[in-house]
Order: structure tokens, then sequence, then C-alpha cells
């Protein structure tokens, strides 16, 4: 699974007897000889690879095994689990039914943020409203004695 998190996005689906096609890109690749999947007798669904030798074919090495469930939960911005025997009809009212529920959650996220603003006006009755003094550099607070223009003439020493 560590591995699945690390090269999910070269990851490889069965096509054929030691033939795979790259998920994201439709690349097809074939099974290194001298890889341990490749004589194994067994032709695991999904595989994620380390590297590609270009050949007469393009070969995979460095091979894995992994479940097709750990690419969608492990990189699940490029792969979702597609679920079979479901209608346009059933797929279409559940994401009605998920976007009502998400509507009402978010309805009621709104209301408790707008009950905690009001009892946070209540305890305080200056509200939210603050005063801040923006000191400028160079500039004279009321009341100071600005600095003289000039230095004032001396007599003596």
């Amino acid at each position: 699974k560590c591995i699945c998190a690390a090269y999910f996005h070269q990851a490889a689906k069965l096509k054929g007897i030691g033939e795979y096609v790259n998920i994201r890109t439709g690349m097809r690749c074939h099974l290194h000889p001298t890889s341990s999947l490749f004589g194994m007798g067994y032709t695991p669904d999904y595989i994620v690879y380390h590297e590609l030798v270009m050949t007469t074919k393009e070969y995979m090495q460095c091979v894995t095994a992994v479940d097709g469930e750990w690419l969608a939960e492990l990189g699940p911005m490029f792969y979702s689990i597609k679920h079979a025997g479901k209608s346009r009809q059933e797929s279409r009212r559940r994401a009605k039914e998920e976007a009502s529920a998400m509507e009402e959650e978010m309805a009621l996220a709104e209301e408790q943020l707008r009950a905690r603003r009001e009892e946070q006006e209540r305890c305080n009755p200056m509200g939210s409203v603050r005063s801040t003094k923006i000191y400028t550099p160079g500039r004279k607070e009321q009341g100071q004695l600005a600095t003289p223009r000039h230095t004032p003439a001396r007599f003596g020493l």
C-alpha cells in the first residue's frame, strides 16, 4: 500500500496476458521478462511500475501488484471506483439526494454561524467595531510642538 501511495500515477490495468495499459495515458506496456510477475502464472489486474524501458516494445520494470481500490483511495484526484449495475436514473437520484443533503448541511452551518454572531453581539455591546490608530513616521501628534524649521541664531560661542 505504501508503494502504491508513491507510484499511483504510474498505474496500469491488465489488457491481455503480460500486456497492460497505463490508466492515465492509455499507453500499452508489457511486463519485462526479468520481472518477478512475468513468470508467476498469475497476472494481477492492477500494477504500479517504477520505470519504462523502450526496446521493440515498451517494457515495465520494478513492477508491484496493487489492489484497484488502493488506487482510488490513495489517488482520488486521478482514479475513482465505477460501480457497475446501477442505472443512470439511480445515479441521478443519488446525486440529487447528496446535493440536497449538502444544501441542508450548509443551511444548518449558516444558521449556527448567525447564532454565534448574534451571541457575540449580545455579549459585547461595542460589537466587532474597533478603532485603530495609524501612526505615520514624522507626523506630529495633537498637542505636541513641531520641530522648528530652522535653528535660531546664536550669539556668542
